[in-house]
Parts: structure tokens; C-alpha cells; sequence
């Protein structure tokens, strides 16, 4: 399929996710199910990519605007779940379906049993954040699930690069497998540091937010291929940086942070639109491949025992690790977490990776049957789990009381230390203003609050400054709004606020400034 194929299914798959948007329809189930129809239809060309641009090109950006709106506190508070399921469910899975694959399938190997386990262990991060965010899931249980997909797939390459060179023979740069997965974490956590420093040291020497935002959508690329270069984990090279450069985007300029954000909605939407399209459409030609290694019965019966065993080996780890946590009262959030194991672009990605042929010149053993399977299994889980996961969030009434409070609370004192910075500004002006300046110190007053309990509006449209706004009145809510950043990142750096409330009170600020901005340059 040409250039031209390509662009006629991103704007495909955009439209279907457009039309399942308007109708509240999970949008990945959608476009599947669209996509794997189209890939029958009589003389439709395979979409075909290299597995490296799939990695490469789709997957960095998919995870690095997700760890720039996951919230570095969250995520260290959450660790121990967060390891639980990216590291120990992932090496589990991969070491269980194996040996299930090998067992019940007599054609299979084990080495290329193990490479299925492997290809099969990681949850999408794609799907699982995008039906959450969809969902509304609490935060808590967001920034588990969010923490998982960010690392589980670094986890499960590794895996899968240990499995494919022990069938094809290939040569990892460190043979023994440990020593192998404390290099790829080290280095690629050490280079993904890297970037997100020399971004922060760039960014504000730039001083214009379309340089900052290119610079900042180069990050993720730039990443990943220098940590591939090193053979280390180009994804957490990746989610590193995100880590970082999400951490401190709160001290860029607003302009850059409000552009950025539109930036990596815009790029996630099509992104994310063109993965789950490009799943849809492998199907026939996969399930084609497939049956030339194995009857089409007995393919079906090994997709569907080799589906059944994914999906009940997540829900036996994560209760098992409530249970010895003594948390059985999170029983709700476990059946989330356990239904939401949808496969994705790394399972695919890597599917498409093993190699054709052996070092010895031989065609790799299984390749098609496992390429089906793993395939067959990715779009399943989309399709069943995708497609029950917002009834099952409905009727558990997932939501948490307690940690609603919490939220309202950290909103509340965001809310108060943005307060009392915007009254320092202001008793500092009104003490060296005349009458007429004072009334606009007043109405500017009057201003923020409103702002900060009703969001942001237009100066005209909550007071009327008519007569009173000029370039002072204009350089004392810029004043103000300094002040009230400094002092919420100063209570973030503190302990004493979350990131996610933080980054909400700042984009309430940053579109407060764009009021001001264009309220002084109408009326001017």
C-alpha cells in the first residue's frame, strides 16, 4: 500500500473515531471492528509497516504525552502496584502463557511458545488509558493503570528480546538475561534524564512557544532512538523524559503549556485512531497466514483457550496480590485493574518484529502462528473487554467518596494558596494607587476571585472595566498571575500539592492570561 493508501486510513479511521465520539461509543472497539471488516473486503491491499517505525514512529509519542500528564507524586506514591503489574504481572504472564501455549498447542515450540508468552504479556497503554480517561476512572485507580502501561512494555520487550534470541540465535549486547534487563533500564532511564535535562535547559532560552512546542514533540523520538542506539529500553527512555519535562513544563511560559497540550491531544486522537486501524485491517491476512501452518478449527480453538488463559491469569495476579496486601476492601478497583488487560500496539509491534529467518538461515519456527495468535488475541481482547468495560465500571459504582474528598480538599487549599498570593499582589497596589486606580485594583480583585471559583472568563463579561483598563491595571494581573504560579508550584515542590491539582489551577491561570492578553489588545 502506497502514500496515498496510508493518509486514506488516517482519515478513515479519524472519521470513525469522530463519528463514535458523537454517539459515545468506545472509539478503539469501533474503528477495530470498522477495520477488520474493510480487510475483507475483495482486493483490499495488506497495510503493511515495519515493526521498528511502528515502534519507533507510534509508539514514543503515545507514551510520552501520557507520562507529561501523569503526575510524578502519583506515580511514586502508587510504586508498589505500579511494579506489581508492569514488572511482575508482565514476567508472569509471559512465563504462564508459554508454557499454556506450549501444552496445549502440539505444533508450537517452547522457545517459540515463550516468544507468544512474551509478545502477549504486555496490556496496551492506548487502550487502557484511553477507555479510563473516557470512563472517568477515579485518580487513584488512573494513575495505577497509567503507571502500568508506562513500564510494562519496556518490561516486556526485553522479554521478548531475550525469547527471539534464544530461538533465532541472534546475539543480545549482554547474554545473560538479568544482567541484560539491569542494563536496558539503567541506560535507557539515564538517557530518557538526559533529554528532559537538555530540554529544561533549552526551553527557556528559546522564548517562543512554537520553537518549545517543536522542541518539545522531538523529545520523545530523540529519546527512544538514542536509548535503541545503545540497545538499551528506548521506552523508558521515552517515559522518562516525559516524567521529567512534564514535572517541570509548569514553570514554561503559558502560551507554550496551552499550545503543547493542544498539540499532544491533536497527536494522541490520530495516533491512536491509526493503531487500532491498523490492527483491524491485519486480520484477514493474518488469519490467512496462520492457516497454512494449522487447520481453521483447530486456529480458533487455540485462539480461544490461549484468550481465556490471558485473561484469567491478570485477575488471579492482581487478587492474589490484594489479598497478601491485606487490601481485599479495594475489591472494586482489582475488578477494574483486572479487566482492562486489553492488548495493543506493542503486542503487535512486536509480533511483526520476530525475525523471518534463524542466524542459521532457517525460516524462524511458528512465526505465522504465533503472529496469528497474538493478533487474533490483541483484537479480541479489544473487542470483549473494550466493549463491557464501561457497563462493569457503571454497575460496581466504581466511584470513591473518600478520595473525592481528598481531591476537593487539594483543589481547596491550591485554590487558598492561589488566594493569598493574588492579595499580596493586590494590598501591595492598592496601598500606592490613587481613588480611581484603587477602583481597578478592587475590580481586579474581584476578577480573580470570580476566575477562581467560577473558571475563566472574559473581563467584560463578569465586571465592567470599561474606563479603568489600561497597561497598569493589565501589568497587575500579569503580577498577580506570576505571583499565584510561584507560590502553587512553591506548595507542589513542597509536598503539599498534587501535580494533577496543580496543573488544573495552572491551566485555569494560563487562560486567564489569553483573557487578559486579548481584553487589552481589543480595547486598545
Amino acid at each position: 500500500m502506497n502514500g496515498v493508501g496510508f493518509l486514506l486510513v488516517v482519515i478513515g479511521a479519524v472519521a470513525v473515531t469522530a463519528a463514535a465520539h458523537r454517539r459515545g461509543w468506545p472509539a478503539a472497539l469501533v474503528v477495530v471492528v470498522v477495520a477488520s471488516v474493510v480487510s475483507f473486503v475483495p482486493g483490499m491491499p495488506r497495510l503493511e509497516l515495519p515493526a521498528e517505525l511502528i515502534l519507533a514512529v507510534v509508539l514514543p509519542p503515545l507514551l510520552y504525552s501520557a507520562a507529561l500528564e501523569t503526575s510524578f507524586v502519583s506515580f511514586r506514591r502508587d510504586l508498589w502496584p505500579i511494579l506489581s503489574l508492569g514488572v511482575g504481572l508482565v514476567l508472569f504472564s509471559a512465563v504462564a502463557v508459554g508454557l499454556y501455549a506450549f501444552w496445549l498447542i502440539p505444533a508450537l515450540m517452547l522457545g517459540s511458545a515463550f516468544i507468544l508468552g512474551a509478545v502477549l504479556a504486555p496490556s496496551d497503554a492506548v487502550a487502557a488509558v484511553a477507555l479510563g480517561r473516557k470512563l472517568k476512572l477515579p485518580s487513584r485507580l488512573m494513575t495505577v493503570l497509567t503507571g502500568e502501561s508506562l513500564v510494562n512494555d519496556a518490561v516486556a520487550l526485553v522479554t521478548f528480546q531475550v525469547a527471539v534470541a534464544a530461538v533465532v540465535g541472534t546475539r543480545p549486547v549482554i547474554g545473560q538475561p538479568v544482567l541484560l534487563a539491569l542494563y536496558a533500564t539503567t541506560v535507557g532511564v539515564l538517557v530518557g534524564l538526559a533529554a528532559g535535562l537538555v530540554v529544561h535547559h533549552l526551553r527557556p532560552r528559546l522564548r517562543d512557544a512554537a520553537l518549545e512546542t517543536v522542541l518539545g514533540a522531538l523529545v520523545p523520538f530523540v529519546a527512544y532512538l538514542a536509548a535503541e542506539q545503545l540497545q538499551a529500553s528506548g521506552v523508558l527512555a521515552v517515559v522518562t523524559a516525559g516524567f521529567w519535562v512534564g514535572h517541570h513544563s509548569v514553570g514554561a511560559a503559558f502560551a507554550t503549556r496551552l499550545q503543547s497540550r493542544q498539540v499532544w491531544r491533536t497527536a494522541d486522537l490520530v495516533l491512536e485512531a491509526f493503531v487500532f486501524a491498523y490492527m483491524g485491517l491485519q486480520v484477514r491476512f493474518i488469519l490467512r497466514d496462520a492457516t497454512q501452518e494449522a487447520a481453521p478449527v483447530l486456529l480458533m480453538a487455540s485462539v480461544g483457550l490461549v484468550l481465556l488463559a490471558v485473561i484469567l491469569i491478570r485477575p488471579l495476579w492482581i487478587f492474589s496480590a490484594l489479598a497478601l496486601a491485606g487490601r481485599r476492601s479495594l475489591w472494586k478497583y482489582g475488578v477494574v485493574l483486572s479487566w482492562t488487560g486489553m492488548r495493543g500496539v506493542v503486542t503487535l509491534a512486536a509480533a511483526a518484529g520476530i525475525p523471518a529467518m534463524t542466524a542459521a538461515g532457517q525460516p524462524t519456527p511458528n512465526r505465522n502462528l504465533i503472529q496469528a495468535l497474538a493478533l487474533s488475541v490483541a483484537v479480541l481482547t479489544i473487542l470483549l473487554q473494550g466493549a463491557t468495560l464501561q457497563p462493569l465500571v457503571r454497575s460496581l459504582h466504581i466511584e470513591n467518596a473518600a478520595e473525592r474528598r481528598m481531591a476537593d480538599a487539594a483543589l481547596n487549599r491550591a485554590l487558598q494558596v492561589a488566594r493569598r498570593a493574588a492579595r499580596q499582589v493586590t494590598e501591595r497596589a492598592a496601598a500606592s494607587k490613587d481613588g480611581a486606580e484603587a477602583a481597578a485594583v478592587e475590580l481586579v480583585e474581584r476578577r480573580v476571585e470570580h476566575m477562581l471559583t467560577a473558571g475563566p472568563k472574559r473581563m467584560d463579561e463578569n465586571e465592567d472595566m470599561r474606563g479603568v483598563l489600561h497597561q497598569p491595571t493589565h501589568e497587575l494581573v500579569q503580577q498577580i498571575l506570576a505571583q499565584q504560579r510561584k507560590a502553587l508550584i512553591r506548595e507542589r515542590d513542597l509536598g503539599h500539592l498534587d501535580d494533577e491539582v496543580l496543573r488544573a489551577v495552572l491551566q485555569q491561570l494560563d487562560y486567564e492570561e489569553v483573557a487578559a492578553c486579548t481584553d487589552l489588545q481589543t480595547r486598545l
